[in-house]
């Protein structure tokens, strides 16, 4: 079996944040999330976090889906992965990869030819290596006078000045034989200058039994990117944003200025679909071809149907079906299921509500908890009251019904098929099918009230005459 075991220690005191290093975000899925997408992807499944400072974050993004483990000391790297010991123990056949938890860029491409290159060479151990322009702060790869083997990792502050000028660098992804690693792991030192175990120097002891040690070096020199601070953080944002919208731009979605858009690495876009300025798209979204997106749209968790308009949306775990035509000024709160060919128009908010084919609710509408049919009309300011203060209740409107200006639906009501409300009733009690609810006071005008009430608007007024 494969084992990962994943590094997530750190605490980045450098972010100055309260929560682990591997939880800062890259376009708002954390670094540690973009590992394991990687590694998931790789076929990589058993994963072993070890975690440190502010253990208790990482246990609650992670929700119980992976092991992890609590390193109590911060030793070194070397004492990180003892600390995942008995994980290792338990399926010591195979291989392990060891890998820093702040290093977002690893792509599943790397990790699969890295492990087929370490099975076909017999090594006991593979560093994954990059040649990067600026080695400053990594540790070097120390290769024999012809290049062909790896003879050592020296980690910077251990360089030789030498040492220091190679360009070849560990990126802290390894792969090992996992019986080897855990029989080396009691032989590693802290005789160094931090005073720690370094997980790099199992290759020189692992070297020096005669066993197998190789290097990989990838084609993706970014596997090796991370951060020590928020100007670090910006610097992989931006390399993450501009990658997202290049791979969305080779899969035929039409972007015609990029400014103030921010697209998630999970979300999905079908071709021929347009993201217009200013929209920002997190989460795991599914956007479907010929959709337009913007300007000034925010969506979270939200799938959004072939051929769908959406102009200043905020919409949240919602579902939104094709051909619809919803904005400006609208938000769609969690729960929310738009079915094809709707209209929501301006100043509407939608929340915990179905809201069936061919409706539409124009503008300054609130639907929340609700069962709207199919080709209903809300009037402009209608709306369902669903909150008593204490108890959330649900209105249902049938079919072909037509919801009067100021209606207001006070929920548990049923309305059925074909029904009409007049404007400005407040509905308590259901409607039969095909029935017209009225429920105002009938008018009464008072003569002489309003000029005696006025006086003062009256008099200011005269003078715009």
């Amino acid at each position: 079996m494969t084992n990962a075991v994943i590094l997530a220690g750190g605490q980045g005191k450098r972010m100055k944040s309260n929560r682990p290093k591997a939880l800062t975000e890259i376009l708002g899925k954390p670094i540690l999330g973009w590992i394991i997408s990687a590694f998931k992807e790789a076929g990589i499944d058993n994963i072993c976090v070890v975690t440190g400072f502010a253990h208790e974050y990482i246990d609650g993004y992670l929700d119980g889906k992976f092991r992890t483990v609590f390193q109590s000391e911060r030793l070194g790297t070397g004492h990180a992965v003892m600390t995942a010991e008995s994980f290792l123990r338990e399926n010591p056949d195979g291989e392990t990869i060891i890998f820093n938890g702040d290093a977002p860029f690893v792509d599943s491409g790397t990790l699969r030819r890295s492990l087929e290159f370490h099975k076909n060479s017999g090594n006991s151990v593979t560093v994954i290596t990059a040649e990067v322009g600026d080695p400053t702060g990594y540790g070097r790869i120390i290769r024999t006078p012809d290049g062909s083997s790896l003879l050592a990792i020296r980690e910077q502050k251990d360089c030789t000045p030498e040492e220091a000028l190679k360009k070849e660098i560990n990126s802290g992804c390894f792969w090992f034989d996992t019986k080897s690693l855990l029989e080396t792991l009691p032989k590693l030192t802290r005789n160094n200058a931090q005073g720690e175990y370094y997980i790099t120097d199992t290759i020189e002891i692992l070297l020096a039994e005669g066993k197998g040690a190789g290097a990989f070096k990838a084609d993706n020199e970014d596997i090796v990117l991370s951060a020590n601070d928020r100007k670090g953080m910006l610097l992989l944002n931006d390399i993450a944003r501009k990658r997202v919208l290049e791979k969305h731009l080779d899969n035929g979605v039409e972007i015609i200025c990029s400014e103030g858009i921010v697209i998630s690495p999970d979300t999905v876009i079908g071709a021929g679909a347009k993201i217009l300025p200013n929209t920002i798209i997190s989460g795991r979204c599914v956007i479907g071809a010929g959709a337009v997106i913007g300007p000034n749209t925010q969506l979270r968790d939200t799938s959004v149907g072939e051929r769908t308009s959406l102009n200043n949306v905020m919409a949240t775990n919602a579902v939104i079906g094709a051909d619809c035509n919803i904005g400006p000024f609208v938000q769609l709160r969690p729960d929310s299921v738009i079915k094809d060919f709707v209209h929501i128009g301006d100043f509407v908010e939608i929340k915990n509500s179905t809201v069936c084919e061919g409706t539409s609710v124009s503008h300054f509408n609130y639907v929340g908890d609700s069962d709207v049919g199919k080709n209903v009309n809300f009037g402009c300011g209608s709306l369902t009251a669903n909150y008593d203060g204490n108890v959330k209740s649900r209105c249902e409107i049938g079919d072909d019904s037509f919801i009067g200006c100021n209606t207001n639906l006070v929920a548990p009501v049923k309305l059925g098929r074909a029904s009409y409300t007049a404007a400005g009733s407040t509905i308590t009690r259901d409607i039969p099918d095909g029935a017209l609810g009225i429920a105002r006071n009938r008018q009464e005008n008072k003569e002489g009230y309003a000029e005696k009430k006025l006086q003062r608007h009256l008099e200011k007024g005269k003078k715009f005459r």
